[in-house]
């Protein structure tokens, strides 16, 4: 005879793994998400970590919902290791949802299969479960440091918003830059001459009288008066420079077909507006922006150093999220792309340059910086001045110093790591601030320090004998 009891309300499964960690891949796709679970448990009972379990998930609340009632049947969340790999924009929003039940989240590079290896998703994610076992679990050191995870803590608050914003900003510098482009290529087709009064015509003088008159028959037959209205600048271009645009335009070699003249009229037209919306838009993104970084301890820091502005400084946030991501300064230093890499063998192989890898923006954005602070009167401009001679050699016939390139790296690398210092002091200081309790002011870039660590003045415990020196740490905050 069957037996009627009911479950008791209070008896609620617990975790069956309490004293043991769980390591959890997840295979992203854009509906659906895999995930493997491996653990030293499941693989003594599974033998391989292909066997152990996964479980499949909707790309939705009750999707994710139910991945961390899997992972609350094995061990506590704290317990929980998860890593994923990036995989355009499907991670981010359950890397969200994952970190709000905080739960160690651990990212890597796109892996290339091994050729003959068949692609499954439950393989893929369960390979994720065991490589991160092996790294965390096991300590297994790589070679290969496109094969390292690397913890991924959420955004601080003025990364969160800037994330968004900057990437939107760099997709719309290149939509301008296309559209700059094609109105070139069509002024060269138009109106070559152009160029020998206003060298760019793609600025706003000239696009106004591009839009206004299109053709150079148009500009040659106007008058010299309503050219000049069109000015941006009062005194740029000229009355001459105008009236030498009227002769070339009146002369020009540009086309005579009128239905191919006729369609670059229309096509430039559409561009010229539509170059002005971006425009426009990334004027209106600059500004809320600069409030942002203005208002922020972190762009109040970076915004200190000479030659980096609000926009750079953002750029820089956005892309390390949390500074705490980066356990030392070099690590930083290879994500932005300006680490250098060394490659010897014997006598006939000794080269040394940057990596290969880092992130395209910000790799720019930091030569950008650096371009800038070299041509300011800064630590940074003496330091470039000090070491071009000694790391170039000089050109007799051009009479200038060539490869000033690697003095651009090197001081590159130096200011990454004094952004590193910076931010990652005042994450220590902001982590050790009891909730409600106001934090001191961010400690911001001085330059008579600059110039002393520069010299090597700046040395406090230098001279100090051995017995004297007395370290004070900072008391337990409760």
């Amino acid at each position: 005879m069957g037996s009627n009891k009911k479950p008791r309300p209070d008896l609620i499964p617990g975790p069956m793994l309490l004293h043991e960690s769980i390591y959890v891949g997840i295979d992203v796709g854009k509906a659906k998400h895999v995930a493997g679970f491996v653990s030293t448990t499941l693989l003594e009972r599974y033998q391989r970590f292909e066997a152990c379990p996964v479980l499949v998930l909707e790309n939705s609340r009750e999707g994710f919902r139910s991945l961390i009632e899997r992972m609350g049947s094995y061990v506590p969340l704290e317990q929980v290791y998860v890593l994923l790999e990036h995989t355009g924009h499907y991670h981010r929003v359950l890397v969200e949802y994952l970190q709000e039940f905080e739960i160690s989240v651990y990212v890597m590079p796109v892996q290339k299969r091994p050729a003959g290896m068949l692609k499954t998703d439950k393989r893929d994610a369960l390979g994720l479960a065991n490589h991160l076992f092996n790294q965390l679990e096991k300590g297994i050191q790589l070679s290969d440091k496109t094969h390292l995870v690397r913890h991924l803590l959420p955004p601080t608050e003025a990364a969160r918003p800037l994330k968004g914003w900057m990437r939107h900003r760099y997709e719309l510098s290149q939509e301008g830059t296309r559209r700059k482009n094609k109105l070139i290529s069509i002024c060269d087709e138009l109106f070559p001459e152009m160029t020998l009064v206003l060298k760019d015509p793609t600025l706003q003088t000239a696009l106004a009288i591009r839009e206004r008159f299109p053709t150079p028959h148009a500009i040659a037959t106007t008058t010299l008066s309503s050219l000049a209205e069109l000015r941006i600048k009062p005194s740029y271009p000229s009355n001459a420079q105008l009236a030498q645009l009227q002769q070339l335009a009146a002369q020009s070699i540009g086309t005579k077909d009128l239905v191919r003249q006729r369609g670059l009229v229309f096509e430039q037209g559409q561009l010229i507006r539509e170059l002005r919306l971006l425009q426009e838009h990334i004027q209106q993104l600059d500004t809320e922006i600069s409030q942002i970084v203005a208002q922020s301890r972190e762009g109040q820091i970076l915004t200190s150093i000479p030659g980096i502005g609000p926009i750079q400084a953002a750029a820089i946030l956005a892309a390390i999220g949390n500074i705490l991501n980066f356990e030392r300064a070099c690590d930083l230093k290879s994500y932005f792309g300006w680490a250098p890499v060394s490659e010897f063998s014997g006598k006939t192989l000794d080269r040394v340059q940057l990596t290969p890898g880092g992130t395209r923006p910000m790799k720019q954005m930091l030569f950008l910086c650096v371009s800038h602070a070299i041509q300011m009167d800064c630590e940074w401009a003496r330091l470039y001045e000090r070491l071009v001679p000694k790391k170039c050699s000089y050109d007799e016939r051009r009479q200038a110093y060539r490869g000033k390139l690697k003095v651009l790296g090197r001081i590159a690398g130096q200011m990454i790591e004094m952004i590193y210092a910076f931010l990652k002091q005042n994450a220590e200081l902001l982590s050790q601030i009891p909730p409600g309790q106001t934090p001191p002011p961010a400690t911001l870039y001085d330059p008579e320090i600059h110039k002393r660590h520069r010299n090597g003045e700046y040395c406090p415990m230098k001279n100090v004998p051995r017995q004297q020196k007395v370290i004070h740490l900072p008391e337990r905050l409760p």
